[in-house]
């Protein structure tokens, strides 16, 4: 991906927010911290982000109240709970109110990217699904029916083929980290499955071979990027 993927985290325990924040960013996203709802919300309405993550009690705005106001402008963007309170009123409350997740503490760092980056994926593979059809130089690639054309020669994909290819078109000319990939479509990251998938990237490149400006290359360290020439 080309740009960091943006978090508004808004936690009031300003400990657990700074090592929230420092932690995401380790792992590549761009949190923004800040330590109440109401601060929160105004940073929402400047800024763009991907995803949120809300603290449920805070001063001035609490994150229940926070997040009703943000999904009076935006209905799509995921919402992460952080609370202390196991109650089970609490957590139908916040799922009813739009949160696509509830995390209870203490919870583990881990626990928390690992629920965000399903989250995402979720979101993601919905975007996905919109575009079944991109041009790629002088290929046509039909997703939802997993051909890909030239001129007058056709190819049909496998289904891996046509889910990696899909992926990449949707990041074009952009970083497709390569964990991220892995986990979108064989779920697991694991060195078989890691295997696995640069043998489908040699399989992609072998069939868009026929167009010198369409290349896929390796970002040493982070993943793919898929090269296309730009639309005229």
């Amino acid at each position: 991906m080309g740009e960091k993927l943006s978090i508004l985290l808004c936690e009031d325990d300003e400990n657990l927010g700074m090592l929230l924040r420092e932690y995401l960013n380790a792992k590549g996203y761009a949190a923004e911290l800040y330590p109440d709802g109401e601060e929160g919300y105004k940073a929402f309405l400047k800024n763009k982000y991907d995803l949120c993550v809300f603290d449920v009690m805070m001063p001035k705005k609490d994150g229940f109240t926070l997040a009703q106001e943000i999904r009076q402008t935006n209905t799509e963007i995921p919402i992460i709970f952080l609370t202390a309170k196991t109650l089970k009123e609490d957590v139908l409350e916040g799922f009813k109110i739009g949160a696509d997740d509830y995390l209870t503490k203490p919870f583990s760092m881990e626990e928390l990217t690992f629920r965000i980056e399903a989250i995402l994926r979720r979101v993601r593979g919905k975007k996905n699904k919109e575009v079944s059809t991109y041009t790629l130089g002088r290929f046509t690639f039909d997703a939802r029916k997993q051909l890909l054309t030239i001129d007058d020669k056709q190819t049909k994909l496998t289904t891996k083929e046509s889910e990696l290819l899909s992926l990449l078109c949707a990041h074009a000319n952009e970083i497709l980290q390569r964990d991220f990939a892995l986990k979108t479509i064989w779920v697991e990251d694991n060195y078989f499955n890691a295997r696995s998938m640069d043998v489908y990237i040699t399989k992609l490149r072998k069939h868009l071979k026929e167009d010198p400006a369409v290349e896929i290359i390796n970002i040493h360290g982070k993943g793919y990027k898929l090269i296309i020439p730009a639309e005229k």
